[in-house]
């Protein structure tokens, strides 16, 4: 399930990361960046490459945040182990859960 999920998150926020990319650096010369006051020393690649990830890392926070606040009460505080399997002191050691 934990996969399944992740997929639901990667895949949009990679395929948005890549509008975003396109979007911004048809308008914005990576040479013409500066950070506090001076210019980056990257290649274009580089910017490109980073600007990406940090879209990247935006939108699977966002779809993450999405992903868990769309889940039920029941989902986020069920507890995965069988009800035999749990250890000793767990608060959930009842089938209530």
């Amino acid at each position: 399930m934990w996969a399944q999920r992740m997929m639901w998150i990667a895949w949009p926020a990679f395929l948005v990361a890549g509008m975003l990319e396109m979007l911004v650096f048809a308008m914005v010369d990576p040479q013409d960046l500066h950070w506090f006051g001076q210019p980056l020393e990257m290649s274009r690649q580089g910017i490109y490459t980073l600007g990406f990830f940090a879209f990247w890392i935006m939108t699977m926070a966002s779809s993450a945040l999405t992903t868990l606040l769309a889940m039920s009460p029941f989902e986020v505080n069920r507890c995965p182990l069988p009800s035999d399997g749990r250890p000793d002191g767990c608060p959930k050691q009842g089938d209530c859960c």
